[in-house]
C-alpha cells in the first residue's frame, strides 16, 4: 500500500545554498604627515629650483606614495606613471596655454579663437587623461583602464557644460550625473567595468538639500544681523557711518564661514551617492562619510595651515584623504582574484599635463 501523499518527494531534494553574504574589505590608507612632509617639502624646493622641470617627478612621488599606502583586501595599488612622459606632456601644456596669452596679447580677436581652440581640444584632453592616468594605475598586478570615446567626452565636456550654463544651473544636477556615469561606467579593472546606478533625480535631491540647507543659513544670519543695521539706521543722523562698518562686516564673515561649512555637506552627501551606487562586477562599494567629521577635519586644516603659514598642508592632506579613503569599503561578494587583465590604451600624457597645469579635479 503506498502511503505517500501527493506533496512528498519520492526523494530528497537538496537545497539550495543560501546566497553567501558580501564580505566588506574596507579600504585603509597608512600614509602618516611626518613622512609625506618630507617628500612634499622636498618636491617644493626642487620644482623651485629647478623652475617646474621638476614637477614630473615630484607628481610620480607623490602618487606612488599614496598608492603604496592605500590597500584594501590586504594589498595596495600601484602607480606605474612614466615622469619623462608627464613632463613632455606639461611642455605641451605650457606651450598651449603660452600660445593663448601671447595670442590675447597681440589681438583680442586672436585671442578669443585660441580661447576658442583650447575649449575644442580639451574634451579630448581630458579623455586622454583619463586613458593615462588608469592605465598606469593597477591592483594585484592588474591594470585598470579607461575606454569611453573622443565623441562622448565632447559630448559631456563641452556640449554637457554648455547646456547647463545657458540653463542658468538648473541642469547643472543633469550633467553632473551624466558625468560620473561615463567616467564610472566606462573605467575598468583588467576586462571587468565597473556600473553606476544613480539617478538623475537623487542628484537632484543632494542638490536642493544642500541648496536648501545654505538658503536658510543666509536667511537667519541676514535676520541676525539685520536687526543690529536696522537699529543703526533709526538711529539716523547721530549714528557715524563707521558705525555701520561693523556689523556689515561680521555678517559678510558670517556669509563666508556658513559658506565654507555647505562644502564639507556638498562633499559629503556627493561622495556617498556616487560610490554607494558604483558596482565592480558583483562587488559593491560603500561609502560612510560623515558631514560633521569632514567639517572639523576642513575647519582645524585651515586653521593649522595659515597659523603655520603654510607649512601644514602635507598633514592637512593626509588628514583629508585619510578620513575619506577609509570611510570607503568594497563588499566583496566572492573572490578578488578572478579578473582577467586586458590590453587597454596608454591615453596621452600630454592631457594628464594639461589637467595638471588647470587644476582639473579627473580623480573618480
Amino acid at each position: 500500500m503506498n502511503t505517500a501523499t501527493s506533496d512528498t518527494p519520492p526523494f530528497d531534494v537538496p537545497a539550495s545554498p543560501p546566497p553567501q553574504q558580501p564580505t566588506p574589505e574596507a579600504f585603509v590608507f597608512s600614509g602618516r604627515g611626518s613622512e609625506y612632509f618630507r617628500i612634499w617639502i622636498v618636491n617644493l624646493l626642487l620644482s623651485i629650483i629647478t623652475l617646474g622641470i621638476y614637477s614630473a617627478w615630484a607628481k610620480v612621488r607623490r602618487t606612488r606614495y599614496f598608492y603604496d599606502n592605500t590597500r584594501v583586501a590586504g594589498s595596495s595599488f600601484e602607480y606605474h606613471g612614466n615622469p619623462i612622459a608627464i613632463l613632455k606632456g606639461r611642455i605641451i601644456a605650457v606651450v598651449l596655454i603660452g600660445g593663448y596669452q601671447v595670442a590675447f596679447r597681440l589681438s583680442p580677436k586672436l585671442g578669443l579663437l585660441a580661447l576658442a581652440l583650447m575649449f575644442a581640444v580639451m574634451p579630448w584632453l581630458i579623455w586622454r587623461s583619463y586613458q593615462f592616468k588608469l592605465f598606469n594605475s593597477s591592483y594585484r598586478g592588474i591594470r585598470f583602464g579607461f575606454k569611453g570615446s573622443a565623441g562622448k567626452s565632447y559630448f559631456i565636456y563641452l556640449l554637457l557644460p554648455l547646456i547647463s550654463m545657458l540653463s542658468i544651473g538648473l541642469l547643472s544636477p543633469f550633467a553632473y550625473q551624466r558625468n560620473k556615469k561615463y567616467l564610472h561606467t566606462e573605467s575598468k579593472f583588467g576586462a571587468t567595468h565597473f556600473s553606476f546606478h544613480a539617478s538623475v533625480g537623487s542628484f537632484y535631491q543632494v542638490f536642493l538639500i544642500c541648496f536648501a540647507v545654505a538658503m536658510l543659513g543666509y536667511a537667519a544670519i541676514g535676520i541676525l544681523f539685520g536687526g543690529s543695521l536696522m537699529a543703526v539706521a533709526t538711529a539716523g543722523k547721530h549714528a557715524a557711518p563707521a558705525a555701520f562698518a561693523g556689523p556689515i562686516f561680521m555678517m559678510i564673515f558670517a556669509m563666508y564661514a556658513w559658506t565654507f561649512l555647505i562644502m564639507p555637506l556638498a562633499l559629503t552627501m556627493v561622495q556617498n551617492l556616487i560610490w554607494n551606487n558604483t558596482k565592480l562586477a558583483d562587488h559593491q562599494f560603500q561609502s560612510k562619510l560623515k558631514w560633521t567629521r569632514v567639517a572639523f577635519i576642513m575647519i582645524t586644516n585651515l586653521i593649522a595651515i595659515v597659523c603655520t603659514l603654510g607649512l601644514f598642508t602635507p598633514f592637512a592632506q593626509i588628514r583629508s584623504l585619510k578620513y575619506r579613503l577609509e570611510s570607503v569599503s568594497l563588499l566583496a561578494a566572492g573572490s578578488l582574484d578572478h579578473f582577467l587583465a586586458d590590453a587597454e590604451p596608454q591615453g596621452s600624457a600630454a592631457g594628464e599635463g594639461m589637467s595638471d597645469l588647470l587644476d582639473f579635479d579627473l580623480s573618480l
